[in-house]
């Protein structure tokens, strides 16, 4: 019997789409916990992964953050949210995000869009300035000491 129920759990499990996604690992060194020897330390190699959200999946998480998706925001439960103003939004529609009419969350969505696309536009760019040599002012000597003056005769020939 328990070979017959590891089997069915196994073709469970296979059957069962997997979910996946972006993952990033990340390796450091760590100082090692404390032994009985302690001139024997060496570093331990410390790995750990974690999941990554796309930026697609980052802004669809903000556009439905104080608002409910359109078919779940017309449902009967939404309708009379709204006429109370109370803001059901999160995802999926079914966490009390607040106090606000429809006109006031699509405003505070708008606001977590304009935040997540400063958030991205900041990780893109560098957090120091490109240092390159400086350009000579052109504005920091005289016209006169640059340009040689005209000779009086020449001025005198022109009129």
């Amino acid at each position: 019997m328990g070979r017959l129920t590891a089997a069915a759990t196994v073709v469970l499990l296979l059957g069962m789409p997997a979910l996946a996604g972006p993952m990033v690992c990340s390796t450091t060194y760590e100082a090692p916990l404390r032994s009985s020897n302690d001139n024997d330390l060496q570093p331990v190699e410390v790995t750990r992964c974690g999941p990554v959200q796309t930026t697609a999946e980052l802004l669809d998480q903000r556009v439905f953050s104080y608002t409910a998706p359109f078919a779940r925001g017309i449902d009967i439960t939404h309708q009379i949210t709204d006429l109370l103003g109370i803001s059901m939004g999160g995802g999926n529609g079914t966490k009390v995000m607040g106090f606000g009419f429809p006109d006031q969350t699509i405003v505070w969505d708008g606001t977590a869009i304009e935040n997540t696309y400063r958030s991205l536009l900041d990780e893109q760019s560098s957090p120091l300035p490109r240092r390159v040599a400086d350009l000579e002012n052109p504005y920091r000597r005289s016209i006169r000491k640059s340009m040689p003056l005209p000779d009086a005769r020449a001025v005198r020939a022109l009129w």
